[in-house]
């Protein structure tokens, strides 16, 4: 059984500052109130005595795993295609406008592309086969948890968008 958590409240303050900026707005850590949602989501039952955490790339996906960890006394292991919805598949850099255009097209569609006809962004099905593969690697473990995305998380499951800290049950 996997158990999805996705990564409490994040901090953009510093976002298009510092090193922040581009795809750096992906190293952004959680805020207070997300440290909070993970200590709590900690103290879950389905949580307790899994094998391993595997974790999205991101920073606030890796300090989620983090607190898990040390709350759960569980290894982490960082799994690359685990990272969130890609405004670009082709991995090339979207600047914000635009990124934030795919969005709301993907959202508008729920996840599938307008007419059949394919688009730069990942659409639901392209993110559920990336995650899939990488999930396939650990089925033969009891129970995992994955500290990973909201957008990942709803397309892979195929439910709500889950709120930060939502733990979502899932089984290949």
């Amino acid at each position: 059984m996997f158990y999805l958590v996705r990564h409490g409240e994040t901090d953009y303050s510093e976002r298009n500052t510092k090193i922040y900026q581009g795809m750096g707005v992906n190293l952004s850590p959680l805020s207070e109130a997300g440290v909070q949602q993970i200590k709590e989501t900690a103290k879950d039952l389905r949580l307790k005595d899994a094998d391993i955490i595997l974790s999205s790339p991101y920073t606030r996906a890796l300090q989620t795993a983090a607190i898990l960890s040390k709350e759960l006394g569980i290894e982490i292991i960082v799994e690359t295609d685990l990272h969130e919805w890609l405004a670009n598949k082709n991995y090339i850099y979207e600047e914000d406008e635009a990124a934030e255009k795919n969005y709301r097209e993907y959202q508008d569609n729920q996840g599938r592309y307008p007419d059949e006809r394919e688009r730069d962004w990942e659409d639901a099905q392209i993110i559920k086969e990336r995650v899939s593969a990488v999930l396939k690697k650990y089925k033969h473990y009891e129970k995992v948890i994955v500290a990973c995305h909201g957008t990942l998380m709803q397309a892979v499951t195929e439910k709500h968008h889950p709120r930060n800290g939502e733990i979502v049950e899932f089984e290949l």
